[in-house]
């Protein structure tokens, strides 16, 4: 398992294929088990794919440091760096994509696209889930053990229509989500994070080609974000996918055509 010392802390990270680097940047809790393996194992036919967990998550360290999300930029930063990376695609989701907002906006030179999938600028401008979820989200997690907070996470992830008929896929996503699962403390350190995070009167600063991927059933981060996002970054693509939710797993032979298409663009 590959480490590196980064800042502070040892992260973990893991470089699939060869080409231009593409960097993947996890959500909330998340890890590179997360990813989807039909995602990655495409990308890596054509970039250089460096997948890496966020400080506090999976086999990455926990640090005393206060998490805020330029903080995790400066981490993506500072691994471009150990790795000798000078210049990447950024792929962000949810929570990464926010970090990949900070790491375009503060570290420019390093990002040649960028691709925000699923996430929000943060802020008053930005349009918060319902009650419900947030209070699923802000609920005691010492009361339950790894196992039971994924699967009551997973319905915000997935539609209902897509657990009801993919049981097995369901259940694959559940044991990658519990190799290397966040601790309390980490998930609402890297929680309080996004609540004060907040980048839209930067946004049209930004220069990179941007592309934005959205699903319309999205319940943790409702869809209009997407629209949010593409109106404030200068020439941003928006593209919604209307039958996924959070994870865009519904509709993952669409999203990859599209993406590559994207990064190929002269």
């Amino acid at each position: 398992m590959p480490k590196v010392k980064v800042n502070d802390i040892q992260i973990y990270y893991e470089v699939h294929g060869d080409g231009f680097p593409l960097l993947m940047i996890t959500g909330l809790s998340a890890n590179v088990d997360w990813w989807d393996p039909s995602l990655i194992q495409e990308l890596s036919k054509n970039f250089k794919v460096v997948m890496f967990d966020n400080r506090g998550a999976g086999r990455t360290d926990v640090s005393d440091r206060k998490y805020t999300i330029k903080l995790f930029a400066d981490d993506t930063a500072g691994l471009m760096d150990v790795l000798g990376i000078s210049r990447a695609h950024v792929f962000g989701v949810s929570m990464g994509g926010m970090i990949a907002q900070e790491l375009v906006l503060n570290y420019p030179e390093k990002v040649e696209k960028l691709v925000l999938c699923s996430t929000f600028c943060g802020g008053k401008k930005a349009v918060q889930p319902s009650r419900k979820v947030q209070e699923l989200l802000s609920a005691d997690r010492s009361a339950f053990s790894p196992e039971e907070i994924i699967r009551m996470s997973i319905p915000i992830l997935l539609t209902e229509d897509f657990i009801k008929k993919n049981p097995d896929f369901v259940e694959f996503i559940i044991q990658q989500f519990l190799k290397a699962p966040i601790s309390n403390e980490a998930f609402t350190q890297q929680a309080i994070a996004i609540t004060e995070f907040d980048t839209y009167d930067r946004l049209s600063q930004i220069r990179a080609p941007t592309l934005i991927l959205h699903g319309k059933k999205d319940i943790l981060i409702p869809p209009e974000n997407g629209s949010i996002l593409a109106k404030a970054i200068p020439n941003a693509k928006l593209v919604y996918f209307k039958n996924s939710a959070h994870e865009l797993i519904e509709e993952m032979e669409k999203m990859i055509p599209i993406l590559l298409d994207f990064l190929a663009e002269s």
